[in-house]
């Protein structure tokens, strides 16, 4: 029997308006229906996937999930089943809807609690994709809202506009797995690619390379690509996490049976390196929930999955007979251990990314992405637009990468949206002279802007870092090089002067906040005053970072101080390699008589799951990590700076730059 697609939806529930406004909001939960629809201006702008299934709801992966739908969301305004009881089937709201985490739980959530559209004027990539896997529609046309009020039978079509082909069927048939369905029964297939040869970039050209030509025989690479083809790409990397790996699973099962495997288990992997310290952090009243419990199974659920399909897990480490934390997180050990140039790699996480660094296409993917990958070992994708950025000159003393992306993102390219879904590729004379580490800084926080990814073309630094650190062999590390071409066609091309950058902080609430260090007080109507300094996550606990926390204190202790009365700085290794090169440089010495507390590697503080996290509003955090949306990192007010602010900041007990001690 033929797969059914879907022609039509006719929501028939209420719409809730998420406004500005929080009178207004809680009179929509209340019962009530506004008059007049609010003004696009008026509607809330980045509403994070954590403000939709905050971390503590990620525990869940059923329709449980349905209960806590939207409950992050800022001004605490939607309780648990709120939505879910509220009788409604569309949501409004304003610019970038779903940045953040690539959290399939948020969509999941939104479909369980009765959503069936959701309505903005600019929907991220990662989330947008995650709405059609799961069979939630999305649109940034507001005249629809007009015709649900009027009860019109809405074709599904104009849900497809301006969607890539596969996309667009995939939204017709209600989801990905439907849609696998047909595509593997012979009742659909993907565009065949008719691109002529042409220039391309870099990512373009790795997308080429791994074009599934035939799913059957297994073919791969086509002459070229552009920007619009859709085709799926085969995989030389898979891995996910605990926070993700038991949904995934579940829908594995869901969709292709009790009995299915997981194809090629050697090139998957699992990490347990989310939730190593959550027992440390969770507040009673979530305890009180059951939700230690519930978090506990995703450990076992994920061992189970991995054991069962023969895939490698990265799980905790023990020393002197008691655990201390995950081997890695994951990003940092798929650059340390397991990607290579040119290859395409997808994670269950937005800074998947991060491996970008070392020349591979790599993005992060949802549940049912994964899911899919697992035993079709390919992924689907529309080519994305490149942009290039030529760093040019060098960067002044001071002054990192980290504040080279907070730059980048305040600019209105970012703010506006415009950047969503792109791919930034970094090159020129200011590439070269980065080390690696702060390379993946920027490839890692490609995503805080919406964009697809980040790459940079690999060169000889890439080479001899894979040569020290895996013991490859230089000439096939070489091979593997992937180059964009001579004149390949960029949706935009941006210069930047990196002499002409200063230290820069995102003020509270939005990466793209960023300002220069030497206004934030004049900004923030005073000197910042801190309760928390956290240096570590995949963004800033790498070996560079190290160096740069290890030489603002070791010149604070020959001044004979430390760290502030009140203030508690945490510093977290990335991977126990990180762990054991502080050991090696003498920096944990200087990180401990400086009063920092140091945590071993996992996830943590950056997902409010360890050691850093703040438990009460008015607590203010400044911190090296990646993103400060609302609820992130606790209830407090967080700020991102580079670790030369966070250092210095920690031994001032404010914000200042490490020239102001």
């Amino acid at each position: 029997m033929a797969i059914p697609r879907r022609h039509s939806v006719r929501p028939e529930g209420r719409i809730l308006y998420l406004t500005e406004d929080l009178d207004q909001l809680q009179q929509q939960l209340a019962g009530e229906t506004l008059e007049t629809a609010p003004a696009p201006e008026a509607l809330i702008n980045n509403i994070s996937t954590d403000e939709i299934t905050p971390g503590w709801v990620c525990y869940y992966y059923d329709e449980t999930l349905a209960r806590y739908c939207l409950v992050g969301l800022r001004g605490g305004k939607v309780e648990r089943d709120a939505i879910k009881d509220g009788g409604f089937s569309v949501i409004v709201s304003g610019r970038s809807k779903g940045c953040g985490s690539s959290r399939e739980t948020a969509p999941y959530s939104e479909r369980e609690a009765g959503i069936q559209i959701v309505v903005a004027r600019n929907i991220e990539k990662i989330y947008g994709q995650n709405c059609q896997n799961i069979g939630l529609l999305t649109t940034t046309d507001f005249s629809i809202i007009d015709r649900v009020k009027a009860g019109e039978e809405i074709p599904i079509t104009e849900f497809t506009k301006g969607l890539d082909q596969i996309s667009a069927d995939v939204v017709s048939y209600g989801g990905l797995f439907k849609y696998n369905k047909a595509r593997l029964a012979g009742e659909v297939s993907p565009p065949p690619i008719a691109t002529p040869h042409r220039p391309m970039t870099l990512a373009e050209k790795i997308i080429a390379q791994h074009a599934i030509v035939d799913a059957q025989s297994g073919d791969l690479g086509i002459e070229a690509v552009a920007p619009g083809d859709s085709l799926f790409i085969r995989t030389s990397v898979r891995f996910s996490h605990e926070y993700v790996t038991p949904m995934a699973e579940s829908l594995f099962i869901a969709g292709l049976g009790q009995d299915a495997s997981v194809t090629e288990p050697e090139s998957v992997f699992a990490f347990r390196d989310h939730l190593t310290f959550l027992d440390r952090v969770m507040p009673q009243e979530h305890i009180d929930m059951g939700l230690m419990d519930q978090a506990k199974k995703l450990k076992v659920v994920q061992a189970d999955f991995a054991g069962r399909h023969g895939v490698k897990i990265y799980g905790e480490v023990e020393r002197d007979g008691r655990t201390v934390g995950s081997e890695a997180i994951c990003h940092n050990k798929v650059i340390e251990e397991l990607a290579m140039p040119g290859q395409v790699v997808i994670g269950t996480d937005s800074h998947t990314c991060m491996a970008g660094s070392l020349g591979c296409f790599a993005f992060g993917v949802g549940s049912t992405d994964m899911a899919n990958a697992w035993f079709t070992r390919d992924v689907r994708l529309a080519v994305p637009e490149s942009v290039r950025f030529n760093l040019q000159g060098a960067l002044r003393a001071g002054v990192t990468a980290k504040d080279v992306m907070l730059h980048l993102l305040s600019q209105p390219f970012w703010r506006s949206g415009d950047g969503i879904g792109k791919v930034l590729e970094f090159a020129g004379e200011g590439i070269t002279s980065m080390p690696m580490d702060e390379r993946s800084t920027l490839t890692n926080m490609a995503v805080e802007a919406g964009g697809f990814t980040g790459i940079i073309e690999a060169d000889e630094k890439v080479v001899d870092y894979l040569v020290s650190q895996r013991g490859l062999d230089a000439e096939t590390v070489r091979k593997c090089i992937v180059r964009a071409d001579e004149n390949a066609d960029y949706a935009y091309h941006f210069d930047i002067d990196l002499a002409a950058i200063e230290p820069m902080v995102a003020t509270p609430g939005d990466p793209r906040n960023g300002v220069p260090l030497r206004s934030l007080e004049e900004k923030q109507g005073g000197e910042v005053r801190i309760n928390i300094a956290y240096g570590g996550s995949c963004t800033g606990g790498k070996k560079t970072d190290m160096d740069m926390y290890a030489t603002v204190l070791a010149r604070a202790l020959e001044n004979g101080k430390k760290v502030a009365d009140g203030v508690r700085l945490y510093i977290q290794f990335g991977s126990q390699d990180i762990r054991q090169y502080a050991l090696e440089q003498g920096y944990i010495d200087t990180f401990e008589k400086a009063g920092v507390e140091l945590v071993d590697p996992s996830c943590g503080a950056c997902i409010k799951a360890g050691p850093g996290v703040s438990f009460t509003a008015d607590e203010v955090t400044v911190s090296a990590i990646n993103r400060n949306f609302p609820g992130r990192s606790g209830p407090g007010q967080v700020y991102l700076a580079s670790p030369f602010v966070v250092a210095a900041s920690a031994i001032a007990g404010k914000i200042i730059g490490p020239d102001s001690l």
